[in-house]
């Protein structure tokens, strides 16, 4: 079994350490990020970072790279104070890859890929049409890392949309019915099959 100390990948290089770290964590789960500027411009990218914070209140929170260099998802976000997370499926996968590109401000990814957006209920922000859930997410804080200068976005839930198919009667998303994509790494995608699924668990249980 290949073995690496801190030393190591310390000492790799910058590719393999990036791809290595990158997968080590297991899959991410791919979602696009849709905003608009004060000024009316669009943009959607991808992230692989966005992870549950809680139930109640409804809250998901995502991680940004250093805004060191213009970040347009967050300074969207923080002049509106508003955006959308789109799951990533099957049928965009590659044109959902593309918008990890840094355009400028004034060019949107949905006019320079096939992805077109959507909108919805008045809502002045844009969601990927076709996405088999569509989340509308309100700006409640942010915390930086200091560790290595990320940022930490928490939001919360406003609208949920979610393809019929895919909700059952207790809640549960079988994700695999919309064909959503998981990451893998920085750059390979996998479309996960259908998920095993077990009771609640209690000390002494029998496994069901």
């Amino acid at each position: 079994m290949p073995h690496f100390n801190r030393k190591d990948i310390d000492q790799m290089d910058y590719l393999f350490r990036i791809n290595l770290i990158n997968c080590c964590s297991g899959y991410k789960s791919a979602n696009l990020i849709g905003t608009k500027s004060k000024d009316g411009y669009e943009n959607i990218a991808i992230f692989s970072s966005i992870t549950h914070i809680g139930s109640s209140p409804p809250m998901l929170g995502f991680f940004l790279r250093p805004t060191t260099v213009v970040r347009n998802t967050y300074d969207n976000i923080k002049e509106t104070g508003y955006y959308s997370i789109n799951h990533v499926h099957q049928n965009v996968i590659s044109d959902a890859h593309h918008t990890s590109a840094k355009y400028a401000k004034e060019i949107s990814e949905f006019d320079s890929t096939n992805l077109k957006s959507d909108y919805k209920d008045g809502n002045d922000i844009p969601f990927l049409k076709d996405a088999p859930i569509q989340i509308l997410m309100k700006l409640i804080e942010e915390y930086h890392i200091k560790a290595n200068d990320t940022i930490l976005v928490i939001g919360e839930i406003q609208e949920l949309y979610i393809k019929e198919l895919l909700l059952g009667d207790d809640g549960f998303i079988n994700l695999s019915k919309g064909h959503v994509a998981a990451v893998n790494g920085l750059d390979g995608y996998c479309i996960p099959e259908s998920p095993i699924r077990f009771e609640y668990q209690r000390p002494k249980q029998v496994l069901k």
